[in-house]
């Protein structure tokens, strides 16, 4: 009997009750938070708030992803889990890079290590959102739990290869560009599926007013288009900020 970390699927008329309490759960959320905000707190730096701010807002996004009532709603919907999925890989992973202490967030990558990230991550993407292994990761909470995690440090790692500064430009647009057209690519497959892949959201999307394939289709457009947005935003960001940076430094003005 298939039984998934966030519980069995809700009924509408529950849904916003069913919070996850899980202890394990609030402590490494609390730990991790108070880590992380404690250190920003020590330093001196001149965007020392700033990097508080973006800080504060990646762990209240892990607490709506694992603690709300979302949690239980990816076990209803393929859609929520897809859209869960895009805001951590695409929102809380860049965040957390963007505040970095200081001494870490000039950190230099290999050349290398910003392609082999962007493989890592597609790979799991992929992998994670196959019928298979995304069956598995909702019958064991360790499996969940490898599924998230997974997909939370690869991200972590193509974003650090895009926004370290010491980022070329031309190389930071490429893994934006790639990691766009890779769930684009994700999405179609599974907006054009003919059938229903995932079992476990057979029979449980109907009170939700979706068919199990309607589900999948709502599932697999928010993987192709609203995912797209983050990463067209970072490009949009780094081409004014280095165009900007050359402007301000160019004599002739």
């Amino acid at each position: 009997m298939i039984a998934p970390y966030c519980g069995a699927a809700p009924l509408p008329a529950e849904w916003l009750g069913r919070w996850n309490l899980d202890p394990m759960l609030l402590v490494a959320l609390a730990c991790g938070a108070a880590l992380h905000l404690g250190v920003l707190m020590r330093e001196r730096a001149h965007d020392r708030d700033a990097r508080l701010v973006l800080a504060g807002s990646a762990w209240t996004l892990m607490v709506l992803l694992f603690v709300s009532p979302l949690c239980a709603l990816t076990s209803a919907l393929f859609s929520a889990r897809v859209a869960h999925h895009v805001v951590l890989v695409a929102a809380v992973a860049p965040l957390l890079i963007l505040s970095l202490p200081q001494r870490l967030a000039t950190l230099r990558m290999p050349g290398f290590a910003g392609s082999a990230a962007f493989v890592l991550h597609m790979v799991l993407l992929w992998l994670w959102h196959a019928p298979a292994p995304y069956a598995a990761a909702l019958a064991d909470p360790r499996m969940f739990w490898g599924m998230e995690l997974s997909l939370l440090g690869s991200a972590l790692l193509l974003w650090l290869a895009v926004l370290t500064p010491a980022a070329r430009l031309g190389g930071a647009l490429a893994l934006l560009l790639g990691s766009v057209v890779q769930m684009g690519l994700l999405g179609a497959v599974i907006t054009f599926a003919r059938t229903p892949l995932y079992d476990a959201h057979l029979g449980v999307t109907p009170p939700w007013g979706l068919s199990a394939l309607q589900d999948q289709q709502l599932a697999g457009l928010i993987m192709w288009v609203p995912a797209a947005i983050p990463y067209l935003i970072a490009a949009l960001m780094l081409l004014v900020g280095r165009f900007g940076a050359g402007v301000a430094d160019d004599p002739a003005r």
